[in-house]
């Protein structure tokens, strides 16, 4: 995971200390089980992109008429916008419980909740008994995602975090694999298993991640923020030093924890705290933005648009389009990956710019070519299309689906961190109800037309990331501050220069809890 950065970094500082571990991290024991905890946490945006993309395999399944046959085309819209709303209103209480009782048991209540849902899924004989144990599947799914990255983030090795925390919504790609894969192989069974199969796999991701929760430690931050600062320092020494509570790469980290969070409880954090600096309402309305960015920069539509594409060009059997629907999760697999990696080598900001540039572009040509495919019937623009969406998702993959997550949680302060992280959720899921229940009626009214709502879209998004988005690349998660709040800086600095000489020389900060 290392990459280079700027020597003079925050972050690249703090990795110039002598740590107790071995520079690749396969060779050590202490950083192999650190981050294989961390993996078991990215499967719940495994899971998320699992329930996400189910609904839409499932309408395939002929038997799975026997549950909505018959019914309008608001209901099924309803059904599969079902997810984002059980989700939706799972965000803000998932927020005060990762806040209060830790992170780890809220990813377990979350996960617990999807794995019943999922077994009372196959003995439902009516659609609305299925919508409710989808809102109550997309509940889960929301809560353990409101505190499974966060948890990633604030455990991972100094040197790993960036590109680790970028990684985590990529497995979105893996769950949404897997969940195409599960209704293609089920398309063959001749019962009502067809579908209850692919339901109760559900399970799969939220069962995994209980395991990893015995694996994964608690935040080291969030144990400080409860004044449980021996504990913190344990599992810090433990896993970024084997052991050594002395290392000095611990020392400087555990102290830096402190002396951010002590400043930052000084002033307990409300929602209101939103609104009350400057430094605040810069954070939030990024967390706004990226949430809107994640649904409304036109991948909903064009995603709707491939279908019929397919079917114009010959391609009409429901196998052939599943296909190439895991095709397209493959490749954007790949590239989000890669985009993750990027990000740490190259930056933040100019991977948003990039990115949002060239889906602009990409969605602008589909826009004219889907246009003369459908005004003149040149059946070579709609073969065009296609390659138009590869690299349409292409540059989403670069940075949009790796700094989902990351980007929000790498500018909020501890305090706010799980409600920031709430507010972006909240403002994706409300984005992707409009997707799944409004786009197909706006769609069908005015066809091609409706790319120009997004174009648009692109083009205040490219103009928020220029003026709003700093870069956060080589940073800590305390150096965040220095972006947005330079007076609470200056309070942490104060904090630091009061630590006696004594106590730095002889390495009593950490001792002394």
């Amino acid at each position: 995971m290392d990459q280079a950065s700027e020597p003079n970094t925050p972050v690249e500082a703090l990795k110039m200390l002598p740590n107790n571990t071995h520079k690749n991290w396969i060779k050590d024991r202490g950083l192999r089980k650190l981050n294989l905890g961390i993996a078991f946490m990215f499967t719940s945006s495994a899971g998320t992109g699992y329930n996400g993309s189910l609904i839409n395999g499932l309408l395939v399944l002929p038997e799975f008429s026997t549950v909505i046959g018959g019914l309008e085309p608001s209901i099924v819209g309803l059904m599969i916008a079902a997810t984002s709303l059980g989700a939706l209103i799972s965000f803000t209480p998932a927020s005060y419980m990762a806040d209060k009782f830790g992170r780890k048991w809220c990813v377990g209540i979350g996960s617990l909740i999807v794995i019943i849902a999922s077994v009372f899924q196959v003995v439902v004989s009516t659609h609305w008994a299925f919508f409710a144990l989808r809102v109550m599947a997309g509940a889960g799914v929301g809560t353990a995602q409101t505190a499974a990255p966060l948890l990633a983030t604030e455990i991972a090795h100094p040197r790993q975090r960036q590109v680790a925390t970028a990684l985590y919504n990529t497995c979105w790609c893996v769950g949404s694999i897997t969940s195409a894969a599960f209704t293609f192989a089920t398309l063959s069974v001749a019962s009502s298993w067809s579908w209850k199969i692919p339901c109760l796999l559900q399970a799969f991701y939220p069962t995994a991640q209980l395991v990893g929760l015995l694996i994964v430690p608690e935040s080291p931050r969030w144990l400080v923020s409860k004044n449980r600062k021996k504990e913190a320092l344990k599992i810090l020494a433990r896993f970024h030093a084997n052991g050594n509570e002395d290392d000095e790469l611990v020392q400087s980290e555990f102290k830096t924890i402190c002396c951010s969070i002590n400043a930052e409880t000084s002033e307990p954090q409300k929602w209101s705290s939103f609104f009350s600096s400057k430094g605040n309402r810069h954070r939030l309305a990024i967390c706004i933005i990226v949430g809107l960015m994640q649904e409304w920069a036109g991948n909903g539509i064009v995603s709707f648009y491939l279908a019929p594409i397919l079917s114009s060009v010959g391609i009409t059997r429901a196998s052939d389009q599943a296909t190439i629907n895991i095709g397209m999760q493959v490749w954007n697999l790949i590239l989000s990956s890669a985009g993750a990696v990027a990000s740490e080598r190259y930056g933040r900001r100019i991977l948003w710019l990039l990115a949002t540039s060239g889906m602009l572009l990409f969605l602008s040509v589909t826009t004219l070519v889907a246009g003369l495919f459908a005004e003149l019937y040149i059946k070579a623009a709609g073969l065009a299309v296609v390659p138009m969406l590869f690299l349409f998702f292409a540059c989403f993959d670069l940075a949009y689906s790796p700094l989902f997550i990351s980007y929000p949680a790498e500018i909020l302060p501890f305090q706010l961190r799980a409600k920031g992280i709430a507010v972006t959720l909240s403002v994706d899921a409300i984005a992707c109800f409009f997707n799944q229940y409004v786009n197909p009626v706006a769609f069908s009214a005015i066809h091609w037309k409706y790319y120009f709502v997004y174009v648009g879209c692109l083009i205040f998004f490219l103009a928020s990331v220029y003026f709003l988005f700093p870069e956060t690349k080589g940073r800590s998660l305390e150096e965040g501050a220095r972006i947005f709040d330079r007076g609470n800086i200056q309070a942490i600095e104060s904090e630091d220069a009061s630590t006696s000489t004594d106590e730095k020389e002889n390495g009593e900060y950490g001792k002394k809890v």
